[in-house]
């Protein structure tokens, strides 16, 4: 009896070091609880090596006996095995739905609608000349009222709620948090944290990094950087419109609590 609570303790010892060690490399909690689990298990089989030997059994017995173990052995794993997370293909289908449905609506209407909005906007500058004409009279020079390259005048516009909710969207669609931590959640191994990158970069700065890593790079990161680990695919993957709104959604996280380390422009 002294033996296996010594091999229990053992196994107690090792699994909360293998717990403590996941949880330390932030290990998703399951991991935590598997490498735990597999500790204990390895004590158990430690234990069962001083148990007393099985008697001696008839065929029949036996065979009831090795049917019996196996239906137990099989529903213990199947049935533990389906309180983890599983992995869905159906989750992974519909993100790639969702990052090529712009693609295919921009080939299928060949951008229709952008240039519907552009010849409405042209139109509506034709009609303010025609105005401005008859009030300063037909032999003002119409060019000085046109603006430069001919295109209609672009009013900055504030971001709304539904272009943050999208620029939230494609953090998730693009996995950032893989390599970035942000608001507590994701990794921080292979890229810094995020929580006040508003403080150091503007949204168009943001939006750079994004369409080409090498632009910045975050101190304390230099190895990363070197080696190139952010992807450099996102600007053949996300419409303009896109990286803008993940980069203006980023570019309002400004808690200063967070020692999110300091951009260092590269190019």
């Amino acid at each position: 009896m002294g033996n296996i609570i010594k091999k229990l303790f053992i196994g107690l010892v090792v699994g909360g070091a293998l717990f403590l060690l996941s949880r330390w490399q932030e290990f998703p909690f399951v991991f935590q609880v598997v490498f735990f689990g597999h500790a204990m298990f390895g004590a158990a089989v430690f234990m069962l090596l001083d148990a007393p030997s099985v008697k001696t059994m008839g065929a029949v017995k036996s065979t009831i006996a090795i049917v019996v173990f196996y239906v137990v052995l099989c529903t213990v794993f199947v049935a533990g095995a389906s309180m983890w997370p599983q992995f869905d293909p159906e989750d992974e289908k519909g993100k790639i739905v969702k990052l090529l449905a712009p693609k295919r609506a921009a080939t299928e209407q060949g951008k229709a609608e952008e240039l519907i909005a552009r010849t409405k906007a042209l139109d509506e500058q034709v009609k303010a000349l025609e105005v401005r004409l008859r009030t300063l009279g037909a032999d003002q020079p119409v060019a000085k009222q046109m603006p430069v390259g001919g295109a209609p005048p672009v009013v900055a516009k504030a971001p709304t709620g539904d272009f943050m909710k999208i620029g939230e969207e494609q953090w998730q669609l693009h996995e950032c948090y893989n390599c970035h931590k942000l608001k507590g959640e994701g990794g921080k191994k292979r890229g810094p944290e995020l929580d006040n990158i508003g403080s150091y970069l503007t949204a168009d700065e943001i939006k750079q990094k994004i369409f080409n890593p090498k632009s910045y790079m975050a101190e304390g990161f230099e190895k990363e950087w070197e080696k190139g680990k952010m992807p450099d695919k996102f600007k053949d993957v996300m419409e303009d419109s896109e990286a803008m709104a993940l980069a203006t959604w980023l570019s309002t996280f400004k808690n200063t609590s967070v020692n999110t380390p300091k951009p260092i422009k590269k190019l």
